[in-house]
């Protein structure tokens, strides 16, 4: 028996909505890729003795994420702590601090007075950003010149598995968090009113570049 009239565009209907789910499917992943950039522009440079500045990028590409970093200007011969940082809590979006910042008034922004503005840290840049791991030594290490350059791919999912474990509710989010890069020589002299976190030296973690990151590419 063949099949009616009415069967057939049904079947023809149904065959068109499946092709089209299909193709939302295709374009939904693909929105997913892109690329963000934050440029880094200096803090506290007359601590750091110079202008650190830079660039992080963050390119997706299915399930790749490439971390880029790229800084000059930042103290020499020296490992410098690098992440993302973000509010653990809320929708906030993040900003670098400036002068007005400076609650203290000792003419530094210290790693606790960016936490009202900025949030917390969360996504490090070393080897094994997975990890979630702050303290670790396989932060990059700048050059006599002061600069350096970094690069990591790793797995986007993962990442966001991560991430969610270490902040429930939380996204990656990359338009709402910004890009620190940390430390000055251990010898620098710093006031006592200049405070850090986790018992971590204030030279280690001092800010010494911000930037917010934005999206520039689909």
């Amino acid at each position: 028996m063949k099949p009616g009239k009415n069967l057939l565009q049904t079947i023809a209907i149904v065959g068109a909505l499946v092709a089209f789910a299909g193709g939302m499917n295709v374009a939904h992943a693909a929105s997913t890729d892109g690329t963000y950039k934050a440029k880094l522009m200096p803090l506290n440079a007359k601590t750091t003795g110079s202008d650190a500045s830079g660039e992080a990028t963050f390119t997706i590409s299915g399930d790749r994420l490439t971390i880029r970093v790229t800084a000059k200007g930042v103290p020499p011969n020296m490992e410098h702590l690098q992440h993302f940082h973000g509010f653990a809590t809320g929708d906030g979006t993040s900003r670098c601090p400036t002068a007005r910042d400076d609650k203290n008034g000792d003419g530094i922004i210290d790693m606790v007075e960016t936490e009202p503005v900025a949030g917390t840290t969360m996504v490090p840049f070393h080897d094994d950003p997975v990890s979630m791991a702050i303290v670790n030594d396989t932060y990059p290490k700048a050059g006599p010149d002061g600069s350096y350059s970094y690069e990591k791919t790793v797995s986007l999912k993962a990442l966001e598995a991560a991430f969610a474990k270490k902040f429930p509710g939380q996204r990656l989010d990359f338009a709402r968090r910004v890009v620190f890069l940390h430390g000055v020589p251990t010898a620098t002299k710093l006031p006592a009113s200049v405070a850090s976190l986790d018992h971590i030296a204030a030279q280690v973690t001092l800010p010494i570049a911000c930037g917010p990151i934005r999206k520039v590419a689909k």
